[in-house]
């Protein structure tokens, strides 16, 4: 039995491991894609108090390597629950195997949210894509059009732009909700568009694996119609947590409801990082809960 499981390979369940470590305790993490979770898709981040600028990749190598040299175990494999024993917890997974542990914490992060439009799942993978990082370099010299006004999609507007001729942005409000250095940054490149208050409404496929997309002005009914040969979504994330819905109480999102104590309603279980209810959801407050969510952990178990 191991003192702690950690449910999530990301800069939140890697730092509560790092902090539990720390404390020695015995600890597994269990992941069921590649470790580093969001951040590690991230091609440069400015906003880390101490470092000047990284790829959001080389801290997560970082943040993994520093965890293995601690004595950290690792799975890669999907979880499917948690049951509650009272004096211990065991974590269940789609492989059968199960891990029992003193404590837990769900640090699960969260997934690309979809437009939800006409020809959106069809067409995933095949001209539509999640990560501009993965897969921008498959569309240089083309052109291609980014859905979504935040710091993720602007600062994946410009990373498309250092190698596709051309890049639309579409963004549903009036105005971009990122960070002024970043509009600074986009405002540089000469090959970026935007089309504001305006919703993607459905897509199609054409000709020579382009896509037509239809954009509907928020106060028109007559659809704008773009030919492209990509288009990259970058809306927000939302949570995957209904594996946990008996052992955590969910809000209306599908988050787990906690404040900053990262407290879950079973004694023992604990939450950290985008997977929970917050206002704000960036590195710096994930890390932050990880650390939480550890101390937390670690005091649980001195006392039971």
């Amino acid at each position: 039995m191991y003192d702690i499981v950690i449910i999530g390979g990301g800069a939140a369940g890697m730092t509560a491991a790092l902090y539990a470590l720390r404390a020695n305790k015995t600890v597994m993490v269990l992941e069921k894609n590649s470790f580093g979770g969001q951040i590690a898709y991230s091609p440069k981040v400015e906003n880390f108090p101490g470092t000047e600028s990284m790829s959001g990749n080389d801290f997560a190598d970082r943040l993994l390597s520093q965890i293995l040299n601690l004595g950290a175990q690792f799975d890669i494999v999907s979880v499917t629950g948690i049951r509650d024993h009272g004096t211990h917890k065991t974590v269940t997974t789609l492989d059968g195997t199960a891990y029992d542990a003193g404590s837990v914490i769900i640090a699960v992060g969260a997934k690309h949210r979809h437009l939800s439009v006409p020809g959106e799942l069809e067409l995933a993978g095949k001209g539509i894509c999640y990560c501009a990082v993965c897969d921008g370099d498959f569309y240089r010299g083309k052109k291609v059009a980014m859905v979504g006004g935040g710091n993720t999609a602007l600062q994946e507007a410009i990373f498309l732009a250092d190698v596709c001729e051309e890049v639309t942005i579409i963004q549903n409000l009036d105005y971009f909700t990122a960070e002024e250095r970043l509009l600074h940054s986009l405002n540089k490149n000469s090959n970026v568009r935007s089309i504001l208050g305006c919703q993607v409404s459905a897509i199609q496929g054409a000709d020579d694996g382009q896509l037509l997309v239809h954009v509907r002005p928020n106060n028109a009914q007559e659809d704008l119609s773009l030919l492209l040969d990509g288009l990259f979504v970058a809306i927000g994330l939302e949570p995957e947590n209904d594996f946990f819905s008996d052992i955590a109480q969910l809000d209306a999102y599908g988050y787990i409801v906690s404040d900053e104590r990262c407290l879950t309603k079973t004694p023992g279980v604990f939450v950290a990082g985008d997977c929970r209810s917050k206002d704000i959801r960036q590195l710096t407050t994930a890390v932050s809960d990880g650390t939480v969510a550890a101390v937390a952990a670690c005091r649980f178990l001195a006392c039971h």
